[in-house]
C-alpha cells in the first residue's frame, strides 16, 4: 500500500484494532489492474461532521460511549414517532422517521467527528463566511437565490455531495479503464472523472462541481478538483451543522482520496482549501460501507419541489399582513 495521509492512517489503525479489515487485505482488481471500487456504498451515520466541544481533545469514542450514543438516538426517534399529537397552533414538524434514513450508528471507525484535521475536529470558518451564511438563512422568504443549491435541486457540489443527509445516503461507483463515475442517490446527480486527463481546463471556465483531474497513488485514487463557480456551498444539509450554507468561492480546491481497505469498506477523505471562507485547510474523512442489498431509486427533485414557491409565498403573505396592520 502506498504512503497514506495521517487521517487515513488513523482511521485504518482503528479499523485494524476492531477487526473490520485485515492487515494483509488486497483489494480486488479490474482487468487493467486498478483496484475495484464498483458497487453501492453508503455513509448514513449519527457521527457529527464537527466534533462536540465536550470531545474536543478526543479522536475516537470508547465502546461504552458508542453504545450509549446509539441507545440515546434510538430512544429519541421512538419518542418522536410516538408523539404525534400536536397542540392547536403548534408546529406539525417535518417528516417522521419512516421517511428518513439518516442512520442509527456512529461511523465504523468510531471517530468523534467527520472532520479529522485540524486536531479539534472543527472547520476554521471565517466570520465573514458565517455572516454571509446567516444573511442567506434570514432571507429565504425574500428570494430563491438565498436558498441552498440543494433546496433548489441544482447540486450538492464537491465535497458536499459525499456528506450524509437525512436520507438517500447511497453512492454507486462505476469504473472503466479510463473513467470513474459516482452516481449520487441524492438529487440523482452524476459525476464522471476522466482517469486519462492530466491537466485542468482553462481557469476561466467555472463549474458547479468543478473540474477534476485524477491519479493513482498505489491503491488510492486521488481526485483533485478546482475551477468551481462561486455560487455553491460546502454543505447543504442540516447534518452539516455549522457548515450548512457556508459559501464556496471560485478559489475552492478539493483533494479527495478513495482507498479500499476491506471488502466492505472504502475510506474517503477530502482536503478542503478555500482561503476566502476558511482561515486554513481542513480535512473530512469517513468510511463508506458496501451494501449490495440497497436499492437506489430516482430522486425526482425538481418535479416535487414545492418548498421554494411555498416559502416565498409565505413571505409575501407576511408582507400583506404587516401592511394591513
Amino acid at each position: 500500500m502506498a504512503k497514506l495521509p495521517p487521517a487515513l492512517l488513523i482511521s485504518i489503525s482503528f479499523l485494524f484494532n476492531n477487526s473490520v479489515v485485515a492487515q494483509d487485505y488486497v483489494a480486488p482488481r479490474l482487468a487493467n489492474g486498478q483496484p475495484d471500487f464498483q458497487g453501492i456504498w453508503t455513509n448514513d451515520t449519527i457521527t457529527p461532521i464537527e466534533r462536540p466541544a465536550s470531545l474536543a481533545d478526543r479522536d475516537f469514542l470508547t465502546a461504552d460511549e458508542i453504545a450509549a450514543m446509539e441507545q440515546r438516538i434510538a430512544e429519541r426517534r421512538e419518542l418522536a414517532d410516538n408523539n404525534v399529537v400536536v397542540e392547536a397552533g403548534g408546529s406539525i414538524g417535518a417528516y417522521n422517521q419512516i421517511w428518513l434514513d439518516s442512520g442509527d450508528t456512529v461511523l465504523s471507525t468510531g471517530q468523534t467527528s467527520m472532520i479529522v484535521d485540524p486536531p479539534n475536529g472543527r472547520a476554521p470558518i471565517r466570520e465573514t463566511a458565517l455572516a454571509e451564511r446567516d444573511f442567506y438563512f434570514a432571507n429565504v422568504e425574500n428570494h430563491y437565490i438565498y436558498h441552498t443549491v440543494w433546496d433548489r435541486c441544482i447540486t450538492r457540489g464537491v465535497p458536499g455531495s459525499m456528506l450524509p443527509a437525512g436520507y438517500n445516503n447511497a453512492y454507486r461507483f462505476i469504473q472503466t479503464e479510463d473513467t470513474f463515475t459516482i452516481v449520487y442517490e441524492m438529487i440523482h446527480d452524476v459525476r464522471t472523472i476522466d482517469l486519462t486527463k492530466t491537466e485542468h481546463i482553462d481557469d476561466r471556465v467555472k463549474l458547479w462541481m468543478g473540474d477534476s483531474v485524477a491519479r493513482w497513488e498505489g491503491d488510492t485514487l486521488v481526485i483533485e478538483t478546482k475551477n468551481f463557480n462561486d455560487r455553491g456551498m460546502i454543505a447543504n444539509s442540516s447534518a452539516g451543522g455549522r457548515l450548512k450554507g457556508v459559501p464556496a468561492s471560485d478559489n475552492l480546491h478539493v483533494v479527495e482520496r478513495f482507498t479500499r481497505v476491506s471488502d466492505s469498506t472504502i475510506l474517503w477523505e477530502a482536503r478542503v482549501t478555500d482561503p476566502e471562507n476558511f482561515s486554513s485547510p481542513f480535512t473530512i474523512s469517513m468510511p463508506l460501507t458496501r451494501d449490495d442489498q440497497y436499492v437506489m431509486y430516482e430522486y425526482a427533485c425538481h418535479e416535487g419541489n414545492y418548498a421554494i414557491p411555498n416559502i416565498l409565498s409565505a413571505g409575501r403573505a407576511k408582507e400583506r399582513q404587516q401592511a394591513s396592520n
